[in-house]
Protein backbone atom coordinates (compact mmCIF):
# COMPACT_ATOMS: atom_id res chain seq x y z
CA UNK A 1 0.00 0.00 0.00
CA UNK A 2 3.04 2.21 0.03
CA UNK A 3 1.96 5.35 -1.68
CA UNK A 4 -1.61 4.71 -1.85
CA UNK A 5 -3.88 7.43 -0.46
CA UNK A 6 -6.48 6.05 1.78
CA UNK A 7 -9.92 8.14 2.50
CA UNK A 8 -8.92 10.60 0.65
CA UNK A 9 -6.56 12.07 2.39
CA UNK A 10 -3.86 9.54 4.23
CA UNK A 11 -0.99 8.96 2.28
CA UNK A 12 0.46 5.74 3.61
CA UNK A 13 4.30 6.39 3.64
CA UNK A 14 5.43 2.72 4.94
CA UNK A 15 4.09 -0.56 6.91
CA UNK A 16 4.58 -0.32 10.81
CA UNK A 17 3.55 -3.80 12.04
CA UNK A 18 1.16 -6.72 10.66
CA UNK A 19 -0.86 -8.62 13.06
CA UNK A 20 -3.24 -11.79 12.42
CA UNK A 21 -5.78 -9.78 10.30
CA UNK A 22 -4.53 -6.12 10.10
CA UNK A 23 -1.87 -4.23 8.89
CA UNK A 24 -0.48 -0.86 10.67
CA UNK A 25 0.96 2.05 8.58
CA UNK A 26 2.68 4.99 9.27
CA UNK A 27 1.03 8.07 6.64
CA UNK A 28 0.48 11.65 6.27
CA UNK A 29 -2.80 13.60 6.97
CA UNK A 30 -2.62 15.53 3.70
CA UNK A 31 -5.47 17.61 4.56
CA UNK A 32 -4.02 18.95 7.48
CA UNK A 33 -1.05 22.40 7.68
CA UNK A 34 1.81 20.33 7.36
CA UNK A 35 0.35 17.14 6.34
CA UNK A 36 1.60 15.87 9.72
CA UNK A 37 2.32 12.19 10.35
CA UNK A 38 -0.48 9.87 11.46
CA UNK A 39 -0.87 5.84 12.03
CA UNK A 40 -3.56 3.90 10.07
CA UNK A 41 -4.67 0.53 11.16
CA UNK A 42 -6.31 -1.52 8.51
CA UNK A 43 -8.75 -4.26 8.91
CA UNK A 44 -10.00 -6.68 5.96
CA UNK A 45 -12.89 -8.93 6.46
CA UNK A 46 -12.44 -12.66 5.83
CA UNK A 47 -15.59 -12.06 3.84
CA UNK A 48 -17.61 -9.69 1.58
CA UNK A 49 -20.97 -11.47 1.52
CA UNK A 50 -23.72 -8.25 3.20
CA UNK A 51 -24.24 -10.53 6.42
CA UNK A 52 -20.62 -10.30 7.32
CA UNK A 53 -20.07 -6.41 6.14
CA UNK A 54 -22.97 -5.73 7.84
CA UNK A 55 -21.92 -7.04 11.24
CA UNK A 56 -18.11 -6.01 10.79
CA UNK A 57 -19.56 -2.30 10.70
CA UNK A 58 -21.71 -2.74 13.44
CA UNK A 59 -18.69 -3.84 15.52
CA UNK A 60 -15.72 -1.31 13.99
CA UNK A 61 -18.24 1.15 14.57
CA UNK A 62 -18.76 0.38 18.64
CA UNK A 63 -14.85 -0.37 19.00
CA UNK A 64 -13.97 3.55 16.88
CA UNK A 65 -16.22 4.91 19.87
CA UNK A 66 -14.41 3.17 22.90
CA UNK A 67 -10.99 4.30 21.00
CA UNK A 68 -12.98 7.68 20.72
CA UNK A 69 -13.18 8.12 24.35
CA UNK A 70 -10.06 6.73 25.60
CA UNK A 71 -8.52 9.17 23.31
CA UNK A 72 -9.60 12.06 25.45
CA UNK A 73 -6.75 11.45 27.79
CA UNK A 74 -3.62 13.40 26.97
CA UNK A 75 -1.65 10.38 27.39
CA UNK A 76 -3.60 8.22 24.88
CA UNK A 77 -3.22 8.70 21.39
CA UNK A 78 -6.48 10.56 19.91
CA UNK A 79 -8.85 8.77 17.35
CA UNK A 80 -8.73 10.98 14.11
CA UNK A 81 -11.27 9.29 12.02
CA UNK A 82 -12.93 5.36 11.13
CA UNK A 83 -13.82 4.63 7.75
CA UNK A 84 -15.08 1.96 5.49
CA UNK A 85 -13.53 1.96 1.69
CA UNK A 86 -14.06 -0.66 -0.83
CA UNK A 87 -15.32 -3.17 1.86
CA UNK A 88 -12.69 -2.52 3.99
CA UNK A 89 -12.21 -0.95 7.05
CA UNK A 90 -9.64 2.07 8.49
CA UNK A 91 -8.72 3.67 11.95
CA UNK A 92 -6.64 6.86 11.97
CA UNK A 93 -5.41 7.74 15.44
CA UNK A 94 -2.83 10.26 16.38
CA UNK A 95 0.87 9.33 15.80
CA UNK A 96 3.33 9.75 18.83
CA UNK A 97 6.50 10.87 18.00
CA UNK A 98 9.27 9.18 20.67
CA UNK A 99 10.53 5.94 21.76
CA UNK A 100 9.19 2.85 23.28
CA UNK A 101 9.78 1.38 26.54
CA UNK A 102 11.93 -1.05 25.32
CA UNK A 103 14.34 1.47 24.99
CA UNK A 104 14.87 2.39 28.70
CA UNK A 105 14.74 -1.04 30.06
CA UNK A 106 16.78 -4.38 29.67
CA UNK A 107 17.70 -5.96 27.09
CA UNK A 108 18.67 -2.26 25.76
CA UNK A 109 18.57 -0.09 28.13
CA UNK A 110 19.90 -0.72 32.01
CA UNK A 111 18.54 -2.09 35.00
CA UNK A 112 16.16 1.01 36.52
CA UNK A 113 17.44 0.75 40.36
CA UNK A 114 14.03 1.07 42.71
CA UNK A 115 13.30 4.30 42.75
CA UNK A 116 13.11 4.64 39.07
CA UNK A 117 10.59 1.51 38.94
CA UNK A 118 8.43 2.84 41.38
CA UNK A 119 8.25 6.34 39.65
CA UNK A 120 8.20 3.53 36.28
CA UNK A 121 5.26 2.35 37.78
CA UNK A 122 3.36 5.27 39.15
CA UNK A 123 3.20 6.68 35.37
CA UNK A 124 2.41 3.95 33.44
CA UNK A 125 -0.58 3.54 36.46
CA UNK A 126 -1.95 6.50 36.06
CA UNK A 127 -2.99 6.28 32.36
CA UNK A 128 -4.24 2.91 32.99
CA UNK A 129 -6.45 3.90 35.68
CA UNK A 130 -8.23 6.16 33.40
CA UNK A 131 -8.32 3.20 31.03
CA UNK A 132 -10.05 1.10 34.18
CA UNK A 133 -12.56 3.57 35.09
CA UNK A 134 -14.11 2.87 31.68
CA UNK A 135 -14.30 -0.95 31.78
CA UNK A 136 -11.67 -0.97 29.11
CA UNK A 137 -8.96 -3.64 29.44
CA UNK A 138 -5.28 -2.83 27.26
CA UNK A 139 -4.87 -6.50 27.12
CA UNK A 140 -1.30 -6.04 25.47
CA UNK A 141 0.58 -3.62 27.58
CA UNK A 142 4.56 -4.36 27.12
CA UNK A 143 7.57 -2.18 26.43
CA UNK A 144 6.98 -1.84 23.21
CA UNK A 145 3.68 -0.56 23.45
CA UNK A 146 4.50 2.02 26.03
CA UNK A 147 5.78 4.96 24.30
CA UNK A 148 7.84 7.99 26.17
CA UNK A 149 6.73 10.94 23.95
CA UNK A 150 9.39 13.38 22.42
CA UNK A 151 7.59 16.55 23.33
CA UNK A 152 7.43 16.25 27.25
CA UNK A 153 8.98 12.84 28.54
CA UNK A 154 5.23 11.44 29.25
CA UNK A 155 4.49 8.01 28.64
CA UNK A 156 1.67 6.93 26.55
CA UNK A 157 -0.69 3.73 25.85
CA UNK A 158 -0.28 2.44 22.39
CA UNK A 159 -1.71 -0.18 20.54
CA UNK A 160 -4.63 -1.27 22.35
CA UNK A 161 -6.11 -4.55 22.43
CA UNK A 162 -9.46 -3.60 21.83
CA UNK A 163 -8.00 -2.67 17.81
CA UNK A 164 -7.11 -5.93 17.59
CA UNK A 165 -10.40 -7.54 18.59
CA UNK A 166 -12.07 -5.47 16.02
CA UNK A 167 -10.18 -7.64 13.58
CA UNK A 168 -10.96 -10.87 15.15
CA UNK A 169 -14.62 -10.04 15.70
CA UNK A 170 -14.70 -8.90 11.68
CA UNK A 171 -12.98 -12.40 10.69
CA UNK A 172 -15.07 -14.21 12.94
CA UNK A 173 -18.28 -11.71 12.71
CA UNK A 174 -20.47 -14.62 10.55
CA UNK A 175 -19.25 -17.42 12.87
CA UNK A 176 -16.00 -18.94 11.93
CA UNK A 177 -15.38 -19.47 15.78
CA UNK A 178 -12.99 -22.48 15.10
CA UNK A 179 -10.21 -19.78 14.42
CA UNK A 180 -9.23 -19.09 18.16
CA UNK A 181 -7.09 -15.54 19.05
CA UNK A 182 -5.28 -15.22 21.77
CA UNK A 183 -4.74 -11.22 22.26
CA UNK A 184 -1.85 -10.32 24.09
CA UNK A 185 1.78 -10.78 24.54
CA UNK A 186 3.14 -14.28 26.08
CA UNK A 187 5.29 -13.52 28.78
CA UNK A 188 3.63 -10.72 29.47
CA UNK A 189 0.25 -12.55 29.45
CA UNK A 190 -2.00 -14.37 32.36
CA UNK A 191 -3.26 -17.56 32.23
CA UNK A 192 -6.89 -16.39 32.38
CA UNK A 193 -6.04 -13.80 29.45
CA UNK A 194 -4.61 -17.12 27.27
CA UNK A 195 -7.49 -18.69 28.52
CA UNK A 196 -9.80 -15.53 26.17
CA UNK A 197 -11.40 -14.37 29.73
CA UNK A 198 -9.04 -11.44 30.71
CA UNK A 199 -9.86 -9.09 33.42
CA UNK A 200 -8.70 -5.77 34.72
CA UNK A 201 -5.64 -7.36 37.10
CA UNK A 202 -4.50 -8.99 33.74
CA UNK A 203 -3.19 -5.46 32.67
CA UNK A 204 -2.20 -5.36 36.52
CA UNK A 205 -0.53 -8.30 35.59
CA UNK A 206 1.76 -7.06 32.41
CA UNK A 207 2.59 -3.97 34.47
CA UNK A 208 4.14 -5.97 37.45
CA UNK A 209 5.92 -8.58 34.80
CA UNK A 210 7.37 -4.93 33.64
CA UNK A 211 8.87 -4.18 36.23
CA UNK A 212 9.92 -7.59 37.82
CA UNK A 213 12.06 -6.62 33.89
CA UNK A 214 13.37 -2.86 34.60
CA UNK A 215 14.96 -4.63 37.86
CA UNK A 216 16.40 -8.26 37.00
CA UNK A 217 17.14 -7.47 33.59
CA UNK A 218 15.30 -10.97 32.44
CA UNK A 219 13.42 -10.31 29.54
CA UNK A 220 10.29 -12.56 29.68
CA UNK A 221 9.31 -13.48 25.84
CA UNK A 222 12.56 -14.82 25.86
CA UNK A 223 13.46 -16.57 29.15
CA UNK A 224 10.25 -17.04 31.11
CA UNK A 225 10.95 -20.62 31.09
CA UNK A 226 14.05 -20.55 32.17
CA UNK A 227 15.43 -17.90 33.92
CA UNK A 228 11.36 -16.93 35.53
CA UNK A 229 10.26 -20.01 37.40
CA UNK A 230 7.32 -20.61 38.88
CA UNK A 231 7.03 -22.33 42.17
CA UNK A 232 5.53 -25.58 41.81
CA UNK A 233 3.47 -25.75 43.90
CA UNK A 234 2.19 -22.08 44.49
CA UNK A 235 2.40 -21.61 40.66
CA UNK A 236 3.76 -18.31 41.48
CA UNK A 237 6.82 -16.69 39.67
CA UNK A 238 9.88 -16.91 41.64
CA UNK A 239 11.94 -13.45 41.07
CA UNK A 240 13.45 -12.07 43.97
CA UNK A 241 16.58 -14.05 44.22
CA UNK A 242 17.46 -12.01 41.04
CA UNK A 243 17.59 -8.66 42.77
CA UNK A 244 17.96 -6.35 46.02
CA UNK A 245 14.52 -4.92 46.57
CA UNK A 246 12.98 -3.93 49.44
CA UNK A 247 10.14 -6.08 51.07
CA UNK A 248 7.64 -3.64 50.61
CA UNK A 249 7.92 -3.18 46.99
CA UNK A 250 8.59 -6.99 46.60
CA UNK A 251 5.22 -7.72 48.25
CA UNK A 252 3.24 -4.83 46.00
CA UNK A 253 4.70 -6.50 42.40
CA UNK A 254 3.89 -10.36 43.68
CA UNK A 255 0.53 -9.11 44.35
CA UNK A 256 0.71 -7.57 40.81
CA UNK A 257 1.67 -10.80 39.00
CA UNK A 258 -0.43 -13.34 41.10
CA UNK A 259 -0.84 -16.73 38.92
CA UNK A 260 -4.53 -16.41 40.20
CA UNK A 261 -6.23 -13.19 39.11
CA UNK A 262 -8.51 -13.12 41.63
CA UNK A 263 -5.84 -12.55 44.25
CA UNK A 264 -3.54 -9.47 42.17
CA UNK A 265 -5.17 -6.22 43.14
CA UNK A 266 -8.09 -5.57 41.13
CA UNK A 267 -7.92 -1.67 39.13
CA UNK A 268 -4.87 0.09 38.16
CA UNK A 269 -6.03 2.60 41.09
CA UNK A 270 -5.56 -0.02 43.74
CA UNK A 271 -1.98 -0.32 43.02
CA UNK A 272 -1.47 3.63 42.74
CA UNK A 273 -2.73 3.41 46.58
CA UNK A 274 -0.03 0.78 47.79
CA UNK A 275 2.70 2.50 45.80
CA UNK A 276 1.82 5.72 47.88
CA UNK A 277 2.33 4.22 50.82
CA UNK A 278 5.32 3.30 50.82
CA UNK A 279 6.93 7.10 50.78
CA UNK A 280 5.43 6.64 54.50
CA UNK A 281 7.19 3.55 55.60
CA UNK A 282 10.18 4.66 57.72
CA UNK A 283 13.75 3.84 56.87
CA UNK A 284 14.09 1.35 60.04
CA UNK A 285 11.17 -0.53 59.25
CA UNK A 286 12.66 -2.25 56.07
CA UNK A 287 14.70 -4.62 57.92
CA UNK A 288 13.73 -5.39 61.57
CA UNK A 289 14.76 -9.14 62.35
CA UNK A 290 16.44 -9.36 65.40
CA UNK A 291 14.61 -8.48 68.65
CA UNK A 292 15.85 -6.13 71.47
CA UNK A 293 14.89 -8.46 74.06
CA UNK A 294 14.95 -11.89 74.80
CA UNK A 295 11.08 -13.02 75.41
CA UNK A 296 10.11 -15.03 78.82
CA UNK A 297 9.55 -18.38 79.15
CA UNK A 298 5.85 -17.93 79.75
CA UNK A 299 6.00 -16.09 76.30
CA UNK A 300 6.54 -18.90 74.82
CA UNK A 301 4.03 -21.11 76.76
CA UNK A 302 1.39 -18.36 75.76
CA UNK A 303 2.51 -18.59 72.04
CA UNK A 304 2.13 -22.84 72.25
CA UNK A 305 -1.22 -22.23 73.98
CA UNK A 306 -2.58 -19.94 71.21
CA UNK A 307 -1.41 -22.19 68.28
CA UNK A 308 -2.64 -24.95 69.71
CA UNK A 309 -6.22 -23.48 70.21
CA UNK A 310 -5.41 -21.99 66.24
CA UNK A 311 -4.90 -25.94 64.94
CA UNK A 312 -8.09 -27.36 66.81
CA UNK A 313 -10.27 -24.32 65.43
CA UNK A 314 -8.68 -24.79 61.59
CA UNK A 315 -9.20 -28.89 61.93
CA UNK A 316 -13.17 -27.91 63.17
CA UNK A 317 -13.50 -25.60 60.27
CA UNK A 318 -12.38 -28.05 57.47
CA UNK A 319 -15.30 -30.98 58.89
CA UNK A 320 -18.05 -28.65 58.62
CA UNK A 321 -19.56 -27.77 55.30
CA UNK A 322 -19.35 -24.03 54.98
CA UNK A 323 -22.85 -22.38 53.54
CA UNK A 324 -22.56 -20.47 50.66
CA UNK A 325 -22.76 -16.52 51.31
CA UNK A 326 -24.41 -14.76 48.60
CA UNK A 327 -23.66 -10.72 47.70
CA UNK A 328 -25.92 -8.76 45.59
CA UNK A 329 -24.72 -6.87 42.38
CA UNK A 330 -26.47 -4.27 41.31
CA UNK A 331 -26.38 -1.98 37.66
CA UNK A 332 -28.58 1.31 38.33
CA UNK A 333 -27.57 1.94 34.50
CA UNK A 334 -29.58 -0.61 33.86
CA UNK A 335 -32.14 -1.72 36.50
CA UNK A 336 -30.96 -5.22 37.24
CA UNK A 337 -30.01 -6.76 40.54
CA UNK A 338 -28.78 -10.41 40.94
CA UNK A 339 -27.42 -12.49 44.38
CA UNK A 340 -24.19 -14.47 43.20
CA UNK A 341 -21.83 -16.94 45.72
CA UNK A 342 -19.25 -14.81 47.43
CA UNK A 343 -16.76 -17.74 46.19
CA UNK A 344 -17.20 -17.00 42.66
CA UNK A 345 -15.32 -13.67 41.04
CA UNK A 346 -17.44 -10.71 39.24
CA UNK A 347 -16.29 -9.08 36.36
CA UNK A 348 -17.89 -5.18 35.25
CA UNK A 349 -17.29 -6.00 31.76
CA UNK A 350 -19.66 -3.35 29.62
CA UNK A 351 -18.70 -4.36 26.34
CA UNK A 352 -20.62 -2.45 24.15
CA UNK A 353 -19.98 -4.80 21.37
CA UNK A 354 -21.14 -8.01 22.52
CA UNK A 355 -23.66 -6.31 25.33
CA UNK A 356 -22.03 -8.21 28.20
CA UNK A 357 -22.40 -6.08 31.54
CA UNK A 358 -21.20 -8.94 33.53
CA UNK A 359 -19.30 -11.66 34.18
CA UNK A 360 -19.28 -14.21 37.42
CA UNK A 361 -16.87 -16.51 37.30
CA UNK A 362 -17.03 -20.23 39.37
CA UNK A 363 -13.94 -20.84 41.51
CA UNK A 364 -11.19 -23.33 40.07
CA UNK A 365 -11.82 -26.57 41.20
CA UNK A 366 -7.98 -27.72 40.54
CA UNK A 367 -4.72 -26.58 39.39
CA UNK A 368 -5.80 -28.52 36.40
CA UNK A 369 -8.86 -26.93 36.00
CA UNK A 370 -8.78 -24.94 32.56
CA UNK A 371 -12.36 -23.80 31.70
CA UNK A 372 -14.13 -22.09 34.38
CA UNK A 373 -18.04 -22.16 34.67
CA UNK A 374 -19.34 -18.73 33.91
CA UNK A 375 -22.56 -16.70 34.23
CA UNK A 376 -22.92 -13.56 32.17
CA UNK A 377 -25.27 -11.49 32.08
CA UNK A 378 -25.86 -9.26 28.75
CA UNK A 379 -28.55 -6.58 27.29
CA UNK A 380 -29.47 -6.46 23.31
CA UNK A 381 -32.14 -4.54 21.73
CA UNK A 382 -34.46 -6.53 19.76
CA UNK A 383 -37.63 -5.75 17.73
CA UNK A 384 -39.09 -8.63 17.88
CA UNK A 385 -41.68 -10.46 20.40
CA UNK A 386 -40.62 -12.85 23.05
CA UNK A 387 -42.42 -15.68 21.04
CA UNK A 388 -40.59 -14.35 17.60
CA UNK A 389 -37.15 -13.95 19.54
CA UNK A 390 -36.40 -17.55 20.22
CA UNK A 391 -36.01 -18.08 16.74
CA UNK A 392 -33.68 -15.70 16.80
CA UNK A 393 -31.49 -16.68 19.22
CA UNK A 394 -31.69 -20.09 17.86
CA UNK A 395 -30.36 -19.05 14.51
CA UNK A 396 -27.24 -16.79 16.37
CA UNK A 397 -26.41 -20.15 19.04
CA UNK A 398 -26.02 -22.37 15.64
CA UNK A 399 -24.37 -19.44 13.54
CA UNK A 400 -21.97 -19.32 16.66
CA UNK A 401 -21.12 -22.35 18.03
CA UNK A 402 -19.65 -25.43 15.83
CA UNK A 403 -22.10 -28.35 16.39
CA UNK A 404 -25.16 -26.85 18.18
CA UNK A 405 -27.32 -28.61 19.34
CA UNK A 406 -30.67 -27.64 20.77
CA UNK A 407 -31.09 -29.79 24.34
CA UNK A 408 -34.15 -27.89 25.62
CA UNK A 409 -36.33 -25.42 24.81
CA UNK A 410 -39.20 -23.94 26.91
CA UNK A 411 -40.91 -21.28 28.73
CA UNK A 412 -39.75 -20.15 32.25
CA UNK A 413 -40.28 -16.69 34.37
CA UNK A 414 -37.70 -14.11 34.94
CA UNK A 415 -37.56 -11.75 37.34
CA UNK A 416 -41.62 -11.90 37.21
CA UNK A 417 -42.33 -11.84 33.48
CA UNK A 418 -42.73 -14.51 30.78
CA UNK A 419 -39.64 -15.47 29.68
CA UNK A 420 -37.50 -18.02 27.39
CA UNK A 421 -34.97 -20.90 28.15
CA UNK A 422 -32.73 -22.71 25.89
CA UNK A 423 -30.32 -25.56 26.54
CA UNK A 424 -27.91 -26.19 24.28
CA UNK A 425 -24.47 -27.66 23.45
CA UNK A 426 -21.94 -27.12 21.10
CA UNK A 427 -17.97 -26.57 20.38
CA UNK A 428 -16.10 -23.18 20.62
CA UNK A 429 -12.88 -24.67 18.90
CA UNK A 430 -11.25 -25.89 22.51
CA UNK A 431 -14.02 -27.26 24.04
CA UNK A 432 -17.00 -28.94 24.23
CA UNK A 433 -19.48 -26.94 26.06
CA UNK A 434 -23.33 -26.73 27.58
CA UNK A 435 -25.09 -23.73 27.93
CA UNK A 436 -28.15 -22.66 29.86
CA UNK A 437 -29.46 -19.45 28.43
CA UNK A 438 -32.55 -17.96 29.48
CA UNK A 439 -34.21 -14.11 28.69
CA UNK A 440 -36.89 -11.80 29.00
CA UNK A 441 -37.88 -8.54 27.27
CA UNK A 442 -39.03 -5.15 28.64
CA UNK A 443 -39.81 -3.20 26.04
CA UNK A 444 -37.81 -3.44 23.15
CA UNK A 445 -34.84 -4.36 25.23
CA UNK A 446 -33.33 -8.12 25.96
CA UNK A 447 -32.09 -8.87 29.26
CA UNK A 448 -30.33 -12.54 28.65
CA UNK A 449 -28.21 -14.74 31.23
CA UNK A 450 -26.30 -17.52 29.87
CA UNK A 451 -24.28 -20.30 32.41
CA UNK A 452 -21.26 -21.95 30.42
CA UNK A 453 -19.77 -25.08 31.40
CA UNK A 454 -17.60 -28.06 29.58
CA UNK A 455 -20.24 -30.48 29.19
CA UNK A 456 -18.47 -32.59 31.73
CA UNK A 457 -18.64 -30.27 34.53
CA UNK A 458 -21.91 -28.50 33.69
CA UNK A 459 -24.00 -30.43 36.28
CA UNK A 460 -21.57 -29.33 38.68
CA UNK A 461 -22.47 -25.18 39.24
CA UNK A 462 -25.83 -25.60 37.63
CA UNK A 463 -28.05 -25.54 40.81
CA UNK A 464 -26.03 -22.50 41.79
CA UNK A 465 -26.77 -21.08 38.44
CA UNK A 466 -30.16 -21.54 38.59
CA UNK A 467 -30.39 -20.28 42.23
CA UNK A 468 -28.62 -16.80 40.94
CA UNK A 469 -31.03 -17.11 37.58
CA UNK A 470 -34.33 -17.03 40.31
CA UNK A 471 -32.63 -14.23 41.91
CA UNK A 472 -32.54 -12.05 39.01
CA UNK A 473 -34.70 -8.72 39.25
CA UNK A 474 -35.32 -6.03 36.79
CA UNK A 475 -36.53 -2.60 38.16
Amino acid sequence: MQGQTVGGRYQILTQLGQGGFGKTFLALDTQRPGNPHCVVKHFKPLSTDPYTLKQAKRLFDLEAATLETLGKHDQIPQLLAHFEDNQEFYLVQEFIAGYDLSQEIPPIGNLLSEAEVIQLLKDILEVLAFVHQHNVIHRDLKPANIRRRESDGKIVLIDFGAVKQISTQIANSQGKTSVTVVIGTHGYMPSEQANQVPHLSSDIYAVGIIAIQALTGINPVLDSGQRLPRNPNTKEIDWRNQVQVSPQLAEIIDKMVRYDFRQRYSTAESVLQALNTLEEIPATTIEQKSLPFAPPRKMFIGVGIIAAVATVVVLLSQLITPVSKFLTYENSSYGIKIKYPESWARQDVANPVTGELVIFLSPKQSDSDKFQEKLTISTETLSSTLDESKNLFIKEIKNSLSGANIVDASEITLANKRANKLVFTGNNGENSLKNLQVWTLKGDQAYVITYTATIDDYDKFVQTAETMIKSFEIN
